[in-house]
């Protein structure tokens, strides 16, 4: 996939509530599974943030049930550092393609 594919690809957008359940939306900017696991994680920003620059990642491991989305908050630290070392090493990757 080129720079130029990316371009023109249609974001996916999911809805997330927040803890009032008003529902927020995210893009999601990228999907993985963690190698020597069958678990699936997807990493999400805000699309009503105001500043770009400082837009936080999140990170969530997902189940697709049809077309449901079950998204799972990260707990464990351990888990929580291998997909942020996953992320890190796939964003490297795509970066280096451009």
């Amino acid at each position: 996939m080129t720079k130029e594919d990316l371009q023109f690809e249609e974001p996916e957008i999911i809805y997330i509530p927040d803890e009032e359940g008003n529902e927020e939306e995210f893009e999601v900017i990228m999907k993985f599974e963690v190698d020597g696991s069958d678990q699936k994680y997807m990493m999400v920003v805000p699309l009503s943030s105001d500043n770009e620059e400082e837009d936080e990642v999140y990170a969530f491991r997902y189940e697709e049930d049809g077309d449901d989305l079950k998204l799972y908050t990260i707990e464990d630290e351990e888990e929580w550092s291998m997909v942020e070392e996953t992320f890190n090493t796939l964003l490297g990757e795509m970066e280096e393609q451009d």
